[in-house]
């Protein structure tokens, strides 16, 4: 086990699971929390050295975030969106790589993700367009987390080329820039919102990078692998409420299912670990016996997170792989 994932487990069980009740009782997580990430290094996990990053590989990456999941999947949603901006400005241009990178990688700067509704498929659900030394946003993002927690998001949107550009927009609420809570059944804590952006202008130094469409669908499955750590980390959780059983097999193999996968396998594997995470909440429901059923009981709130992941970061094959495995 490597420091950053023994540092996670610790964080899990002394801190995120005995509040995990609470926070979702209470629908946010609290900001200590995030704090207490920060202070142990793991906003920098995937950030480069030189910028006061711990260089994690994938390996390490994807069980630290189990290990968080395992403790509160709500706290781990909402650290988790900061990856993605650490990754784009490591090899971002030079300019916003000096100004932020240092500050994202200490926590100082916390960032969230805008990013599929520019990439599913039909028409763009975000544009971009260019005047003078502005870039103009308009559309909808229909799940944007961390909102109130963050402090700038990373969009996608699409211009007139198909080109999909990703801009550094500041999380602030404006006339241009509007957030409304979404109302879910779980992870609620994690302050989801939809983001309406109605001509709202960055500065051209904020883009980031220019990538056609074609190329981010081509190589989408292949960075599918992070978010399937989320359900390990519940299927983790169940199994360690449960004591000893076959549980601990199966999320071995699931593990290194999705461990081994190549992009044309990792959507099954996700699939498989997604429903996993469904029958292993089960399993503690019943194991659990009536008092799972009770507002706030772990059993209560790991079932409903596993709803949750049945239908986070999906992809048609994922979801074709699911429907085929729980249908039977």
């Amino acid at each position: 086990m490597t420091d950053a994932v023994a540092v996670a487990r610790g964080l899990a069980e002394e801190l995120l699971f005995p509040a995990a009740a609470a926070v979702d009782a209470a629908g946010a997580v609290p900001r200590a929390h995030l704090d207490a990430l920060a202070d142990a290094g793991l906003y920098g996990l995937t950030g480069p050295r030189d910028a006061g990053g711990l260089a994690a590989d994938p390996a390490t990456v994807a069980a630290v975030i189990e290990e968080l999941a395992s403790g509160d999947l709500s706290t781990a949603f909402v650290w988790l969106q900061h990856l993605g901006l650490v990754g784009a400005l490591t090899d971002g241009p030079a300019e916003l790589r000096a100004g932020y990178l240092a500050d994202l990688c200490a926590g100082r700067v916390r960032a969230g993700i805008a990013l599929q509704a520019a990439l599913r498929p039909g028409p763009p659900a975000v544009t971009v367009r260019r005047t003078g030394d502005e870039l103009v946003l308009d559309g909808a993002v229909p799940w944007v987390t961390g909102w109130g927690h963050v402090d700038v998001l990373l969009v996608a949107a699409r211009d007139d080329a198909d080109d999909v550009r990703f801009v550094l927009v500041d999380a602030a609420p404006s006339r241009t820039l509007t957030a409304v809570p979404q109302r879910m059944v779980a992870v609620s804590a994690s302050a989801t919102v939809e983001l309406r952006l109605s001509a709202h202008r960055v500065p051209v130094a904020r883009l980031v990078g220019t990538v056609p469409l074609a190329a981010i669908r081509a190589g989408d499955a292949a960075g599918l692998r992070p978010n399937g750590s989320l359900a390990l980390g519940l299927v983790t959780r169940c199994a360690r409420l449960l004591g000893p059983s076959p549980l601990d097999e199966e999320l071995a193999r699931a593990r290194t299912r999705l461990d081994e996968a190549g992009p044309e396998q990792l959507p099954a594997a996700r699939a498989a670990a997604s429903a996993l995470a469904h029958r292993a909440s089960g399993l503690l429901v019943a194991a659990t016996g009536s008092s799972a059923v009770l507002v706030g009981a772990h059993a209560e709130r790991l079932a409903r997170e596993a709803l949750f992941l049945l239908v986070f970061g999906t992809r048609p094959a994922i979801k074709a792989a699911l429907v085929a495995e729980l249908g039977g």
